[in-house]
């Protein structure tokens, strides 16, 4: 808009008339005047508003650099400040009993502005003096970087913490954090999993129940801590004893396939998650996809049984050895003869077993896995959970060589599984990491339960009498098949690489524990009389880990006797959690709750009462 002044009249009367109407205030004057205020306020107004759309848009371009654009890294300036808060805290994980596996601790953690430094290599020195760990280089890189915020360490110790606060650097600043500890160390180090610096799930049952876990919820498993560690503590003596490359063991609930422990060799420490390799974060018991070897004669033998086109006294020929194609399937224990079903079992035939198979038919061996859940990923509380490999055009040379374990591969945990389905009177159940409730999987029917007592038969048979004879404790009842499955390679098999198995289960009357050890390539010894095979270094470990249960819940050979209740594995449970109506400052978060971290009693105190158990189940002792 363009504003201009009338010009004055070049005749010298008019300018005098002109002059005098202003100077008496002549409405035109007035007029005039008026409205060039009017034109000023106007401008003004505009000035202004141009003014304030500025200030709204640079406002709203930096909260969008804010919320999309900047480093996830640099903290808000609230949460940046000297002593500043965490908005919330991690849950913990505990075990049956309470026993804390993992929970968070306050830490701080030191971040640099660059911009504010005045000297950027003598303060590069000074950190790394107070922290060794780090190198001069990649500290000095990060301070002469064109940035307002680096990271210097994450998670100090208090002494670290102490030290750096000391040296006094302009720009060097703390943060208020949580870092996820695990105090059992490497003990149900694949169970648990990890978290990241950030405290996200990375791994195990801290990746699955992330989102619970940041709510505040805590999370109960099903494993017992102290079973956890004899069972590790057993399989790594194996190891150790027999030159092995790894192993995994189970231990799960045969009524409803909670499992108690689990573990997997080489482990790793969740604590120095920076130290972790892909050879020990694998978890052989959910991802290990093997052969199985002859416990597959447990599935084999139930499917033919439950058709009830085989009875206990059927015979199959097992005189001589059956070729088939370019493949000729033997018996390590050969008997040149014909076998009944319980010699079948006891001295693990192939021959006979393969005939078996090919009597039930193909469809009918194909059906029965696909309902015991052995061609599909199990479900459970993990994600790292690996799909079963089988033949895709199902032949008569696959129904052969699958009756004794090759040809299909499952994890450890589908074995261990089906195992218990088979004992527990057909019920098959998902296999549960935590702990499940009065109301929870009620599972479904596999096979009949006429069925599982002649299976039961079996397995107790072929520890007594057959290649299981190394699991025998006496009192106890214990049943259970051996599996030694040569390792595949391109073109046929590695003989001497092996998978030694042996899944057992007590007591044999009414089936409590299902136990599964499993070695990967053992190695004969003088002992052994350089057997590697599952009767000699699986079978034995099976017998260690029962009585060490034995023991742990104070279970006598006289509990096991037939018409008593069942037996019912006591636990502890976990308060609910209480919800906070605010956040709380990471510097006083652990003040007023120990309560709640602190590991819950096994037994009740001389000053708590116990909670009864229901009518007709016996608690063992959980000490």
């Amino acid at each position: 808009m363009r504003l201009w002044r009338k010009s004055a009249s070049p005749d010298p009367a008019a300018a005098k008339n002109a002059a005098a109407g202003a100077r008496y205030g002549s409405a035109q004057e007035r007029e005039r005047l008026k409205g060039d205020a009017q034109e000023t306020a106007r401008q003004r107004l505009v000035v202004a508003s141009g003014l304030f759309v500025v200030a709204f848009v640079a406002i709203g371009l930096r909260m969008s650099y804010v919320s999309l654009l900047r480093d996830g890294d640099e903290p808000t300036q609230r949460m940046a400040a000297r002593g500043g808060t965490v908005q919330s805290e991690r849950a913990d994980i505990v075990d049956r009993n309470g026993i804390v596996l993992a929970t968070s601790v306050p830490v701080m953690s030191a971040f640099v502005n660059p911009r504010l430094l005045i000297d950027p290599p003598d303060a590069a020195r000074k950190i790394v003096t107070a922290l060794p760990d780090l190198k001069l280089e990649d500290v000095l890189s990060k301070l002469e970087e064109d940035k307002t915020f680096v990271w210097i360490k994450r998670g100090l110790s208090p002494r670290e913490h102490d030290r750096v606060n000391r040296l006094g650097i302009p720009g060097l600043e703390f943060q208020s954090e949580e870092r996820r500890i695990y105090p059992q160390g490497t003990a149900a180090a694949h169970i648990l999993g990890y978290a990241s610096v950030d405290n996200s799930g990375l791994a195990g049952v801290e990746r699955f129940f992330d989102q619970q876990l940041h709510s505040g919820e805590t999370v109960q498993l099903a494993i017992d801590l102290r079973l956890q560690r004899l069972v590790e503590r057993e399989i790594a003596r194996v190891v150790q004893k027999f030159s092995a490359i790894g192993a995994t063991a189970i231990v799960m609930d045969a009524t409803n396939a909670e499992v108690l422990a689990m573990a997997s060799l080489p482990t790793y420490d969740p604590n120095s998650a920076k130290t972790i390799t892909n050879d020990a974060l694998f978890n052989r018991a959910t991802l290990g996809v093997y052969e199985q070897g002859s416990t597959f004669k447990i599935f084999n033998t139930a499917m033919a049984l439950d058709t009830g086109r085989v009875t206990l006294n059927s015979v199959f020929d097992a005189t001589s050895p059956i070729r088939i194609d370019r493949f000729t399937i033997n018996d390590d224990h050969p008997q040149r003869r014909p076998l009944t079903v319980p010699e079948l079992f006891k001295f693990s035939s192939n021959i006979a077993s393969a005939k078996m198979a090919v009597e039930m038919g193909t469809e009918t061996q194909r059906a029965f896995f696909e309902k015991i859940g052995f061609l599909k990923p199990l479900s459970t509380q993990l994600n790292e959970l690996a799909a079963p490999l089988y033949p895709r055009h199902w032949m008569k040379i696959n129904t052969m060589t699958i009756a004794f374990g090759h040809g299909i591969s499952v994890t450890p945990l589908h074995l261990a599984t089906g195992a218990a389905a088979v004992v527990n009177g057909g019920i098959l159940h998902s296999p549960s990491l935590v702990k499940r409730g009065a109301g929870g999987d009620v599972g479904r029917r596999v096979i009949q339960a006429k069925t599982s007592i002649m299976m039961r038969q079996l397995l107790r048979l072929n520890v007594v009498e057959g290649t299981g004879k190394n699991a025998e404790l006496p009192g106890y009842e214990l049943g259970g098949k051996t599996g030694t499955a040569e390792k595949p390679t391109r073109g046929g098999y590695r003989q001497k690489a092996l998978i030694s198995s042996f899944v057992g289960a007590f007591p044999m009357r009414d089936p409590k524990f299902v136990i599964l050890v499993s070695i990967d390539e053992p190695k004969g010894i003088p002992e052994t009389y350089g057997y590697a095979t599952a009767g000699w270094v699986a079978a034995p470990s099976v017998k260690v880990i029962s009585e060490g249960i034995a023991t742990l819940y104070g279970i006598l050979p006289g509990d096991l006797k037939e018409g008593l209740p069942p037996i019912e594995i006591a636990s502890t449970p976990v308060p609910a959690p209480v919800q906070s109506p605010h956040y709380v400052p990471a510097s006083a978060r652990h003040r007023g709750g120990h309560e709640q971290r602190r590991a819950l009693p096994v037994r009740p105190s001389p000053n708590q009462a116990a909670a009864a158990p229901p009518g007709g189940v016996r608690r063992v002792a959980s000490e």
